[in-house]
């Protein structure tokens, strides 16, 4: 056992089920532990590290903006935070942007604006409706919205004001929606709950029930949204309008970033009403305006699209051939397979043959690898799964 494993189990809060490997750097989309073991990632530090390692643009910016500037306060305008902004709203149906440090910022973030919105409206109008399996973030207004009772059950009460609809089920959703909704937080793939893609009808029609109650339609694209389905923001695949969206993850390929998007008409905001110390500095910045310029301009999101088709076909043909697996499902770069044994059984075995990815849900194994990998990588993969699948 490396020493850094006792470390950290003497200093480190216990908080994560940790695998025991120590990760000292990496290189595209490999990285080495601290005995030089090459490990192929599938998991990009769970989603987020979009353009790999040692992605020569990014880390140029990096070390530029480091000798330059790493953090001022919000109480000034922030040239690199202007510029992403820029990027975000011209290329989406959104006008504002808010920067915070991570997806449950940004949801707690949306949740205070739907809030306001709905008080603005009539002061009973504050009731959320989210999804049951859903993950939003584990703050308590992110744990409240959080349709998992596992996630919540050491720290009840939650916050008050949420229900929980079954998704892709909309007579449930139905059943709770009413004049006093503010708010729906929803997922067009849940991803933490197990790679469950919305259908479409049913989003659309979640949609439309939100405009006839004026209520906001508000997606969770924190792990979905950055290019990681092949559009920058995977409500695009299913002919959404959302008035809200929440992202982080690919955001900042591996700096610490959050972001909510809205329209005019949710942007109701004032001075003092929310507010982030860290939020959008230069750093975190710099690095959302090279991951938006990597996918928009350099057109890396087409690459997204044909190699996740390739992945998901590779998956697709290993499900043939092993009755373990009993689905594939996903979209573009994230990708999962449900299996018939726990998930961290073939995440062990893989980490041993090098390869690291991680489990989603209760039975699936999800693929959510830097978004610049490519074809031969993917073979490497399927080869490492499937060497995996044989021994167990």
């Amino acid at each position: 056992m490396s020493g850094y494993v006792e470390l950290g189990q003497k200093y480190v809060m216990n908080s994560y089920n940790r695998f025991p490997i120590v990760v000292t750097y990496g290189e595209d989309v490999y990285v080495y532990d601290d005995k030089g073991k090459k490990y192929l990632d599938m998991c990009a530090g769970i989603a987020v590290n979009a353009l790999g390692y040692s992605h020569p643009a990014l880390s140029a910016a990096l070390k530029e903006q480091v000798d330059k500037l790493l953090h001022i306060s919000n109480l000034y305008y922030i040239p690199q935070q202007i510029e992403a902004a820029k990027l975000l709203v011209e290329n989406s149906l959104f006008d504002k942007v808010f920067f915070c440090n991570s997806g449950a910022e940004a949801n707690e973030a949306a949740l205070k604006l739907a809030r306001k919105y709905g008080k603005n409206i009539n002061e009973k109008k504050t009731k959320v409706i989210t999804m049951n399996h859903s993950f939003h973030g584990r703050t308590y207004g992110a744990l409240s919205a959080t349709g998992q009772t596992k996630y919540q059950k050491n720290f009840m009460p939650v916050m008050e004001g949420f229900s929980y609809a079954e998704y892709n089920n909309i007579d449930s959703f139905k059943e709770l929606i009413d004049q006093d909704t503010c708010a729906v937080l929803i997922e067009v793939i849940q991803g933490e709950g197990g790679i469950i893609p919305g259908n479409k009808e049913y989003l659309q029609e979640v949609q439309k029930i939100c405009h006839a109650y004026d209520a906001l339609l508000m997606i969770d694209e924190v792990q979905t949204g950055i290019g990681r389905t092949g559009t920058l923001f995977a409500f695009e695949n299913f002919d959404l309008q959302p008035d809200v969206i929440t992202l982080a993850k690919a955001l900042g390929s591996g700096v610490p970033i959050g972001a909510m998007l809205c329209t005019s008409k949710a942007d109701v905001f004032v001075p003092a009403d929310h507010a982030s110390t860290f939020g959008g500095n230069p750093l975190a910045t710099t690095a959302a305006k090279v991951v938006l310029e990597e996918l928009i301009q350099k057109d890396l999101l087409s690459h997204v699209k044909e190699v996740g088709a390739y992945l998901e076909g590779e998956l697709v043909k290993l499900k043939e051939s092993f009755d373990v697996i009993t689905d594939v499902r996903g979209m573009g770069l994230m990708q999962g397979i449900e299996l018939k044994v726990a998930p961290k059984e073939v995440v062990s075995k893989c980490i041993e043959k090098g390869m690291l990815v991680v489990g989603a849900g209760e039975n699936v194994v999800r693929f959510v690898p830097p978004l610049v990998i490519n074809k031969e990588q993917i073979d490497e993969c399927i080869s490492i799964l499937k060497e995996s699948l044989k021994e167990l």
